[in-house]
């Protein structure tokens, strides 16, 4: 007589491996969990903003990371199930960091050819910004503005862009 058919070996033995996999990365993880995503000898840019080698890019290094922390800080969304409005919630924070980041190197940065590419990557993404945040707001969304985003507040008024506030429509307060 058999005890265990083939079949519910086969599944335990595979429920098992996952398992063992799951608890190595999971180990994995907690002993170094800056290691992820980085290539070999890379450090992340945050670690190396604290670096005495470094000093003389430190206010460059230190200006990207806050805009990198900001950016993915204002990323994290709760969805609102209107595909439109999640999207231009977490575009506008991606494309912010982009203004910020491009700023950092019109302020630090040498190479006049990168510094240009800065400046048309500051206009193109508040363009972008402004065209997102229209396109919303024209009320072909089911919402303008998502309760779960406090730091970006809507306005009626227009606003110039400049390095506190983003766009036409939308304030950004930081």
């Amino acid at each position: 007589m058999t005890l265990f058919s083939l079949a519910f070996i086969r599944k335990r033995m595979i429920s098992l491996a996952a398992t063992a996999s799951v608890t190595a990365t999971s180990i994995a993880l907690a002993d170094n969990p800056t290691r992820t995503d980085q290539p070999h000898g890379a450090i992340p840019i945050q670690y190396v903003a604290d670096r005495p080698d470094h000093s003389e890019e430190q206010p460059f290094l230190s200006e990207n990371a806050a805009a990198m922390k900001e950016m993915m800080a204002d990323m994290t969304i709760k969805p609102t199930g209107d595909v439109d409005r999640d999207f231009v919630a977490l575009m506008v924070p991606h494309h912010q960091g982009a203004v910020d980041m491009a700023k950092a190197e019109l302020r630090y940065g040498h190479n006049e050819q990168l510094r240009q590419l800065a400046q048309e990557i500051v206009a193109k993404q508040q363009q972008e910004i402004k065209a997102m945040r229209d396109a919303v707001a024209d009320g072909k969304s089911s919402a303008v503005q998502s309760p779960e985003r406090p730091h970006a507040q809507m306005s009626t008024q227009s606003a110039p862009i400049d390095d506190s506030i983003s766009a036409d429509g939308m304030k950004m307060s930081r």
